[in-house]
């Protein structure tokens, strides 16, 4: 295991970019923000343009995102790309942003999801507002994703809300504005107590880091506040995050906000949105105060447990197919969060790529909701019936997103549930056995709600629904295409992931003087493959062993 600390990987990282020539991760959020400045500068009739400079805008921001992607280094743990400023000397505040291995495929998620949001859902009214709303809301949540000063993240993560804010409440459904309200104030309230935490932690660290700094890497090596400090200030940090998981049970306003926004509202919400809440208590909850985290891990687990089962029982009992989605996601992200705090390897490794699988399948359930109710004014269940014989197609791709959704070996959904239900064997067993139902769950109510959408006699508008047109397919395809590959080929996520996992790993092992990783056995941690060679080793030698007594 590496005792390499993150801050030797950011001196490293910063020595490459003193030769680099162009800082990408600024582009990652100048390039939004810039597309915003030309949909304002736009005439509100030119409809046609506004969508166009949006969708280009977010698909050049996507390309730097695979840019960054392709130039990562894969065998470095540390910070690469490194952006750093003097903001406030003073007051210890700098630009300060970087990317590891825990990062870099929520960024390139980020970059994925907006155009393919914007491609396959258009506004009913006000495209001009809308689209600037959804180009702000790239550039916030690029920020935060990115962001290392403790300050200049929490402008990021607060300023995600207000595009959110006004997109469910100008363009959603039904109670749009009261679930919009409700998005805001429970996320809001939570994230003020982040920021008394935030100035809490740097002014109590002062001493310890030679003056106030809001340096994420040197506030992790060097704070040592005492007992019921630490306790305090994670418990602002865990709740402000808690409520964007969201974690039961706070996560009342997460269905209501799904339900109602309009269809790239909701595949923002969950695929990028919702992880600012995982990824805050894998970077700044488990990194800054490891200790805490070791001795509330069994209160986490248990809350996650909870929200796998309730979840994945309440979207069993739901009539409306958005709102089933809506609380499958409150299911998955508990498995996440069931990864960050079996505190081992395997267990952190799953939680991030099922992060990024999340995002892809659920966000490819959202797009299909939205289509069928576009074309039959409807989302209950009841109302819906035999789909697959007008819209076959569409069949098809549900079936396989739904797949990827359930968890089936061979797809996406798979890789990260496995690897978090090994991680959590390993060291909170019942836990993960008890987790293990909300996997059975998952397949009831997912492949009961196909079965009353899909199949049965078609009646009325249901026998002549059309199916997908060429351009949804087109949209749609990137997301199939990734559930089928990380689904059999997840080595190349897995292998940048892992260094920067161990490192973290190491980070807590050098703070938490009595932490010690509980991992799985070496075959178990090898899957199949060693199986199949541990097999084969002790068939070879039971063949030695006879060889012998015959001899």
């Amino acid at each position: 295991m590496p005792t390499v600390p993150l801050s030797t990987g950011l001196l490293a990282a910063e020595a490459g970019e003193a030769v680099s020539t162009f800082s990408v991760l600024p582009a990652l959020i100048a390039v939004p923000l810039l597309t915003a400045v030309v949909i304002a500068l736009l005439p509100p009739s030119r409809s046609a343009e506004i969508k166009l400079v949006a969708l280009l805008g977010t698909t050049v921001t996507g390309a730097f995102s695979f840019y960054v992607l392709w130039q990562f280094d894969v065998a470095d743990g540390g910070l690469q790309f490194v952006s750093r400023a003097t903001w406030i000397e003073e007051l210890g505040l700098s630009w300060f942003l970087a990317v590891d291995g825990i990062s870099l495929f929520l960024v390139v998620l980020t970059g994925l999801l907006f155009p393919i949001a914007i491609l396959t859902a258009d506004p009913h009214h006000d495209p001009k507002p809308y689209y600037l709303w959804l180009t702000m809301l790239m550039a916030g949540s690029m920020g935060a994703f990115l962001a290392l000063d403790l300050l200049l993240f929490f402008l990021f993560f607060e300023v995600v809300l207000v595009p959110m804010y006004f997109l469910i409440g100008g363009w959603g459904h039904g109670n749009r504005v009261q679930a919009a309200m409700k998005f805001f104030v429970y996320t809001m309230a939570a994230s003020a107590l982040m920021l008394v935490g935030i100035v809490s932690l740097v002014f109590l660290a002062s001493g310890d880091t030679g003056g106030p700094t809001f340096d994420v890497t040197v506030l992790a090596e060097n704070h040592e506040l005492s007992r019921l400090a630490s306790f305090l200030v994670f418990g602002s940090f865990a709740l402000a995050f808690a409520v964007k998981v969201p974690l039961f049970p706070v996560h009342t306003w997460l269905p209501d906000a799904h339900t109602e926004a309009p269809t790239a509202g909701s595949v923002i919400l969950a695929g990028v949105m919702l992880k600012l809440g995982t990824y805050g208590l894998l970077r700044f909850g488990l990194y800054l105060f490891p200790d805490v985290v070791r001795d509330l891990a069994p209160l986490f687990l248990t809350l996650g447990v909870i929200g796998i089962v309730y979840g994945a029982a309440v979207a069993t009992m739901q009539t409306d197919l958005k709102r089933l989605v809506a609380y499958s996601s409150v299911a998955h992200m508990g498995f996440i969060v069931l990864g960050i705090f079996a505190l081992n390897s395997q267990g952190l490794e799953g939680a991030i790529i099922q992060m990024v699988n999340h995002g892809i399948s659920t966000g490819a359930l959202f797009i299909l909701v939205g289509w069928v109710y576009e074309r039959r004014h409807t989302r209950e269940i009841a109302a819906l019936g035999g789909l697959q014989k007008a819209a076959p197609i569409m069949a098809a791709v549900f079936t396989l997103v739904m797949l990827s959704s359930i968890g089936l070996p061979g797809l996406n959904g798979f890789v990260g549930e496995f690897l978090v239900l090994l991680g959590a064997f390993s060291s909170a067993r019942w836990w993960a056995v008890i987790a293990t139902t909300g996997v059975i769950l998952a397949a009831l109510y997912l492949l009961w709600a196909y079965q009353r959408v899909f199949h049965g006699p078609a009646d009325d508008e249901n026998a002549t629904m059309a199916d997908l047109r060429p351009t949804e397919l087109l949209g749609i395809m990137p997301l199939l295409a990734l559930i089928v590959f990380l689904g059999v080929y997840p080595k190349p996520v897995l292998e940048r992931i892992e260094p920067a996992v161990d490192v973290l790993i190491a980070h807590v092992e050098d703070r938490v003087s009595d932490f010690e990783e509980d991992e799985p056995d070496p075959i178990a941690r090898g899957g199949v493959p060693a199986l199949v060679g541990a097999a084969e080793e002790a068939h070879e030698g039971g063949s030695d062993d006879e060889a012998g007594e015959e001899g």
